[in-house]
């Protein structure tokens, strides 16, 4: 918009200044001509009352020579009475020339050698005698030069000048765009304290005023909601301290136990969810430098929680790729609560008998996590995918998949839903180790869980999928 501003200003300042100075050079050439033929008029006019008295030689180049013209002025005598014709000075004009103003009797001018002569005649009473005054050049352009030159400079301090001040009130209305551009993004990352300052044009003053007042909806609406996830989640302490007695009046069998195991974990995880929303942190934040857990032993553990039930429904399990440490930059209870959403989503949505699996994929810069089934299958994985759509049965919320995917973006990873070799489904958690790899393949301009993610060839290579393994 500056560059823009300027240029037209540079375009509408130099028409103007062509327009005015070219006519202003040209009629002062103009009034330079003819100051100069002016001069020649009056010179001329001091030998016309000489000549209606006397034609005598000596006075009239007395006379001449009072004119101050001796070699620029010359008198041409007609032939009269056997007389010959007389010239007095240096002639320049041409005998053609002189003979037309004879015969026209009026004031003329004529191109001569170096300038222009004129030519005035004077009536006598044996015939018309003609004055011819001579008239440089360089009297006829004396000051044009000087002229033009004065008119360049104000014109160029006039197109400078215009520049200057486009420059001047085009910086003074991008500054406020570029702030209001830079607060806008602030916003999108997630910084919700960025504010534009109300200045500049009036347009784009009501566009920062706009802006602040939705960015201090944005941060009223985010508080709102979280204090009521804080509350929502406050409400299940009630019926959780219910079956916290009533898991304590079980007995010490192994079914009790989990029981009581269970309804501990969900007290934590509750508490987890006010502490995050009264505090505004995401549950899923980046971790630090030696932070995260150790994804086999998770999944050891979360597979020892669910084989219980496995059993009990006659479900064949698997689990592969967990006897070693595998190291990976995410919270230990948000990687078990991201399995228990999916290995729940297929105890939900499968039948009984249904056999799963869970194998752990450890690469060089990343680490994969699959859950597969031998169920019916996912049969439009990208809505599935969409945070709240659900499958449409009693009991979806759609909140599962997305706590993986966001468990995994959080490390600049992804997750793919796909069909397994057991004849079912398939969800792929592709955990990002180097974060720097991870925001180098990912897509830019794109974010979210519909942005696709380019992964290194090499870190394909390194995470090889074992698919020729069944199921015990």
């Amino acid at each position: 918009m500056r560059w823009a501003l300027v240029k037209v200003c540079l375009a509408v300042t130099t028409m103007v200044v062509v327009a005015f100075a070219v006519p202003l050079g040209l009629v002062i050439k103009e009034m330079a001509r003819d100051r100069a033929f002016s001069n020649a008029e009056r010179e001329a006019a001091v030998v016309v009352p000489a000549l209606s008295i006397t034609t005598d030689r000596d006075q009239l180049e007395r006379v001449v020579a009072s004119a101050g013209s001796d070699d620029g002025m010359a008198v041409h005598l007609p032939a009269s009475d056997g007389r010959a014709a007389v010239d007095l000075g240096p002639r320049r004009a041409a005998d053609a020339d002189i003979a037309a103003v004879r015969e026209l009797g009026r004031v003329s001018t004529a191109e001569v050698p170096g300038g222009s002569a004129l030519l005035q005649p004077v009536a006598l009473s044996f015939g018309t005698a003609v004055i011819e005054v001579y008239v440089p050049e360089s009297e006829v352009s004396n000051g044009v030069g000087t002229a033009w030159a004065v008119l360049a400079a104000v014109g160029a301090a006039l197109v400078v000048g215009s520049v200057a001040v486009a420059d001047r009130l085009g910086v003074r209305m991008v500054r406020p765009a570029q702030r209001l551009a830079e607060g806008a993004h602030e916003l999108g990352e997630g910084r919700l304290g960025a504010r534009v300052p109300e200045e500049g044009p009036n347009e784009l003053r009501l566009a920062a005023v706009a802006f602040n007042s939705m960015a201090d909806q944005v941060v009223q609406l985010l508080a709102n909601e979280r204090e009521l996830a804080a509350d929502l989640s406050h409400r299940l302490r009630t019926p959780l301290t219910v079956l916290r007695l009533n898991a304590a009046s079980l007995g010490d069998s192994p079914a009790a136990e989990q029981t009581r195991a269970a309804v501990a974990q969900l007290e934590r995880e509750v508490d987890t969810i006010i502490r995050t929303a009264r505090e505004a942190k995401p549950q899923t934040a980046a971790a630090g430098p030696g932070a995260g857990c150790d994804a086999a032993e998770v999944v050891r553990e979360r597979m020892a929680f669910w084989s219980a039930l496995a059993e009990d429904e006659g479900r064949k399990v698997r689990v592969a790729g967990a006897d070693r440490p595998v190291r990976i930059p995410v919270a230990r209870a948000d990687l078990a609560a991201a399995l228990d959403a999916l290995l729940g989503n297929v105890f939900r949505h499968t039948p009984e008998g249904t056999a799963f699996a869970v194998d752990v994929h450890n690469g060089e810069d990343a680490v994969i996590v699959l859950v597969s089934d031998a169920g019916p299958g996912i049969p439009d994985p990208e809505a599935a995918m969409a945070r709240g759509q659900g499958s449409g049965n009693t009991g979806s919320t759609g909140l599962g998949l997305d706590i993986v995917r966001r468990l995994a973006e959080s490390t600049g990873g992804d997750v793919r839903i796909g069909s397994s070799v057991l004849g079912g489904t398939e969800v792929r958690i592709w955990i990002q180790v180097d974060r720097q790899a991870g925001r180098a393949g990912r897509e830019p301009g794109r974010r979210g869980h519909r942005g696709s993610v380019r992964r290194r060839r090499q870190g394909r290579r390194a995470v090889t999928f074992n698919r020729s393994r069944s199921l015990p």
